[in-house]
This record gives C-alpha cells, structure tokens and sequence, in this order.
C-alpha cells in the first residue's frame, strides 16, 4: 500500500513550474513498538515534563526553548521566532543549481523522499527536468522547509520521478582525513591480494533486501505471536556460535575459505 502524500508543493527550475506531491522513501511504521507500563497493574507510564529544581509538572504553555550562555542564564527563543527563520515559501523546490550526480558523497545524505507530479497538466514540465537532469548526468540543489527546519535538498532522476534527499548540515559531518589519515598505508602482499579478490569473487551476488532484514524484529514478531496464543516459553535467541581467534596467519585463512566456498552447496 502506497504511503500517504505528506507534502504538497511547486518544483520550480528557472520559468518552469510544476505541481508535485512528495511521499516518505522508508517507513519505519511495521516495526515492534513497545509501550512503557507499571509492572504491578500494566497501566501506561507517561513521560512528564517537570522543574529540574522544584519537581512541579510544567504545562506546554509555560515551556520555552533557552541556549546556555552562562550557569543558570539563557537566551530564550519562541517557537513562533523559531518558524519565522525559515524560508518566506516553505512549498517551493526552487533548483537554484546543479552539480555532477556522483560528486557528492553517501555521507551527506540523510533522508530519501520520492517526488512525482500532482496532476497531468504538470506531467510534461515535471519530466521535461528530470529527462534533462539524466542526460546531463546532474543533480539538482535547492532548499525546504521540513521537518520544521529549513533543509539543503538534493534531487536525484529515479525512474520516472525524482528522489529528494535531505542532505546532513555541514557541522554533521566530520572529515574523514581527521580519522583515516592517521591509517598506515601499507601494501599487502601481491599473492595475498590476489587470494582476496577471488574470496570477493566467489562470495560476490546480486543485492536483495533480504540482506538487509531485521533478526531481532523476526524474533519479536514470533515471540509476540506465541504468547498471544499462551505459549509463554519461546526460544528468542540462538545458541551463541564461537568467536573465531585472531587471524594470525593470513595466507592460510585466505586459502582455507576458497576451499570452504568451493566445498559449500550452491543456495538455491
């Protein structure tokens, strides 16, 4: 079941305008949500915000966003002061440039979206943009109010729409070079490297996502279903297999998993 449009809006490129309608590319809604409750009469336990110092319960309409700039001193902000901050059009995509599609890095991105047209008459504006974007090889920058923030968005050609990906703010991402730079750079042996392709190469398959399950969820799912039949002991975890040793001798392990890929049966 397709989800729910949660965005409605214009995308704009230079004196091209079209209605579009943006969903949600992941949904985390199957997943096993678990309620908080008091063990005694499993009654609900709800969260309360109170006074760190007095303990009394503070009501919504007393509660204000504060940034320290001091011990016990504040600059206090509204959340109307807040939501004035963003963009004077939060239903506009307005591509205000392109870059190379594969210039920018997994690492920036943060949520997918899929965007399509709203109606016929955008159909044709709506493709005209995307079908350029691919024979380009571009993406398109712009930025949107979401998620009550103002975002960086990149678009993306996918099939016969766009995928619209938040993109992380520059202070989310740290520099690589900080971290891997510290790395040595040595060279592994030719023999060794070459026994590693082939381990790759026999291990190598078309991607499923299967391979992205979820145990843990498939575990819960049968537990909950068992107990709803009032079977109360359910097997909820494997036997713990042992953990291999320290690889000391590299060679040998390269040699010995072709030789256990080789004597492994084909999955059907």
């Amino acid at each position: 079941m397709a989800p729910r449009t949660f965005w409605k809006g214009y995308l704009k490129l230079s004196l091209v305008t079209c209605r579009v309608s943006m969903m949600p590319a992941v949904s985390e809604s199957g997943k096993v949500r678990f309620h908080n409750l008091d063990r005694k009469t499993q009654n609900r336990v709800v969260n309360r915000y109170v006074d760190a110092v007095t303990g009394k319960p503070v009501g919504d309409e007393d509660q204000v966003k504060g940034y320290p700039r001091g011990e016990d001193d504040y600059v206090l902000f509204e959340d109307e002061e807040i939501d004035e901050m963003g963009l004077e059009s939060s239903r506009t995509i307005d591509i205000d440039s392109f870059v190379p599609a594969a210039s920018i890095s997994w690492i920036w991105y943060d949520k997918p979206h899929y965007l399509l047209p709203d109606d016929k008459v955008s159909e044709e504006a709506f493709c005209v943009i995307r079908d350029a974007m691919v024979a380009t090889g571009t993406a398109g920058i712009s930025r949107i109010v979401m998620y009550r923030r103002e975002r960086a968005v990149l678009l993306l050609p996918r099939d016969k729409g766009l995928m619209v990906w938040t993109l992380r703010y520059g202070d989310e991402v740290r520099d690589a070079s900080d971290y891997f730079g510290k790395a040595k750079a040595e060279k592994p042996a030719t023999r060794a490297l070459s026994l590693m392709k082939d381990v790759i190469a026999a291990r190598t398959t078309d991607w499923d996502p299967k391979m992205a399950g979820d145990p843990v969820q498939d575990k819960l799912l049968d537990i909950i279903a068992a107990r709803k039949k009032g079977r109360k002991k359910v097997k909820a975890t494997e036997a713990a297999q042992e953990q291999p040793s320290n690889v000391i001798d590299i060679m040998s392990a390269l040699k010995k998993s072709l030789e256990q890929k080789r004597k492994s049966p084909a999955k059907s």
